[in-house]
């Protein structure tokens, strides 16, 4: 869900992930002991602590009497040399609303992407999290370097990614395929030339040290953490480089640990299982959406939809548009009616206002939302070659011959300028259990990334939401049995004994688009 919006923009975020930190409370479930220096790294020399005033004007006001106030942190740019160029992060709070004997210190929140701006979040996504997590925790929020108010990235043009309408994302062909592949060239060079010398340094491990630094300013020993989608690769990744400083984290959604652009594949075919439900559903209900009385008929109507655009584009409102637009809705069951109804517009009427989405894609935040998410993905391992690139479009079109590739970001990896020297670090086995948690269909993080990355971070628990087709489910999903475990966990440490497996609410019914709830 959109965060509400008082004053300036900031750029918006997929899911969200937060830190947690213990400070005069009891000691968590499996926690370390105390070390006094046990990540040798800059971090290690404790930043001046942060004065907290008024927040942008991006960041919602949280219902009286609780208050938001923020604050800016200077840092290295490469933290391997602390004394060279520094840039600011923009850091709030919203402090604990219990007694001083509830406290259980901070909880860092990120809500995805990457490039998903965390300011708002510390309000946001704190009026979901239980009563009893909002009276034991200070949430704290932060844009992550590159995204937002923290040396927002800029990438101009991006290829022409932001032209209406814009190239057919999916390519057929030779010749089309040679074009796709200039396209993601310019983007790389587009985004070499914006960044410049910041390139190599807009990356999840460098974002893991600025979190560090920030436990460190709020004069805090350990942090707890919550992460939502990306969040959850950025949470492993802070295990892996401080996991003594882990109190309690809590990874919703999981990226697995994989290269990003595998990552993006994996959820390429996901999201076609999930588009098949989609066709069966909207069959199950002909009566109220009158796209066809079975599945193949309903891809029939959406394929027509998207024949026609990619031929005729309304008003700037292609193939690219298209896409983008399904790939959103289909991550959110609470989408599948407005979707459907935007396609029967489409098809009754030529009219794609129900298609179209509330903020203009190529405004400020969605222009830094995008610029950040390539340049971290593409800083943070190996990239793929062009030919890999043409291959593998291929090879899913063979899958389905008009698939969704509008979250194949890391594509453009193949023409960067700077080539990481390793992957990310992911997890230790020196961190404490920490609590996964997915929903059994999620098709922006298949579940298969949960069960992968518990594989780094010995001794966790996952919580499963059976029967659920969404992406984010931690006070999300607004499911007692998920959100009962990991409030638990959060306020009391106590992990889970066992994986716990939740019931979750099945397909929707059809009727009128549903606020997002994410």
């Amino acid at each position: 869900m959109a965060s509400p919006r008082r004053r300036a923009p900031v750029a918006c975020a997929l899911t969200a992930c937060a830190a947690t930190l213990l400070t005069g409370a009891p000691g968590p479930a499996h926690a370390s002991p105390p070390n006094p220096n046990p990540n040798p790294s800059p971090t290690s020399n404790p930043p001046a602590p942060l004065r907290f005033g008024a927040c942008p004007d991006s960041v919602p006001d949280p219902p009286a009497p609780e208050h938001v106030e923020c604050a800016t942190l200077a840092v290295p740019l490469d933290w391997s040399h602390p004394d060279g160029k520094r840039i600011r992060i923009a850091v709030s709070r919203v402090r604990a609303s219990g007694a001083p004997a509830e406290r259980r210190g901070i909880l860092l929140v990120n809500p995805g992407g990457p490039g998903g701006s965390g300011l708002p979040y510390a309000v946001t996504k704190r009026a979901k999290l239980p009563a009893s997590v909002r009276r034991s925790y200070d949430v704290i929020g932060f844009d992550p370097r590159g995204v937002g108010h923290s040396a927002p990235a800029d990438c101009g043009r991006m290829g022409g990614l932001f032209d209406t309408p814009g190239a057919d994302p999916v390519p057929v062909g030779p010749k089309a395929e040679r074009a796709h592949l200039h396209s993601l060239r310019h983007l790389a060079d587009d985004c070499a030339a914006g960044a410049a010398d910041a390139l190599p340094h807009l990356s999840t491990e460098q974002t893991a040290h600025d979190m560090d630094a920030i436990r460190a300013a709020l004069g805090e020993r350990r942090t707890g953490f919550l992460g939502v989608s990306y969040g959850s690769y950025l949470g492993a990744a802070y295990a892996a480089h401080f996991p003594r400083r882990v109190s309690r984290m809590v990874l919703d959604s999981v990226v697995g640990p994989w290269e990003w652009y595998d990552f993006d594949l994996r959820q390429t075919r996901a999201l076609l299982r999930q588009r098949e439900v989609f066709f069966r559903w909207v069959a199950e209900h002909t009566g109220r959406f009158g796209l066809g009385g079975d599945p193949e008929a309903v891809r029939e109507a959406y394929l027509r939809v998207r024949a026609g655009l990619a031929t005729h584009p309304v008003d700037g409102f292609g193939a690219a548009e298209f896409d983008r637009a399904v790939y959103r809705a289909l991550g959110r069951t609470e989408r599948w009616t407005g979707l459907a109804d935007g396609l029967r517009a489409a098809l009754r009427d030529g009219d794609t206002g129900a298609l179209r989405p509330d903020e203009p894609f190529d405004g400020p935040e969605s222009r830094n939302y995008e610029a950040a998410n390539r340049i971290v993905k593409c800083a943070d391992g190996h990239a793929p070659t062009p030919r890999r690139v043409a291959a593998d479009i291929r090879r899913t079109r063979r899958l389905d011959p008009q698939p969704i590739l509008t979250g194949v970001e890391a594509s453009t990896c193949a023409f960067w300028h700077h080539r990481p020297a390793h992957r990310t670090r992911l997890g230790s086995p020196d961190a404490p259990p920490v609590l996964l948690i997915a929903s059994a269909h999620d098709p922006v993080t298949p579940i298969e990334g949960a069960r992968g990355l518990r594989h780094r971070l010995p001794g966790s628990r996952l919580v499963t939401l059976h029967q659920d087709y969404s992406h984010g489910v931690f006070a999300s999903r607004g499911n007692p049995c998920v959100d009962g475990a990991a409030a638990a966990y959060l306020v009391e440490g106590r992990l889970p004994t066992a994986d716990v497996h939740c019931t979750g609410p099945g397909l929707p019914e059809p009727g009128l688009p549903e606020p997002d709830q994410g």
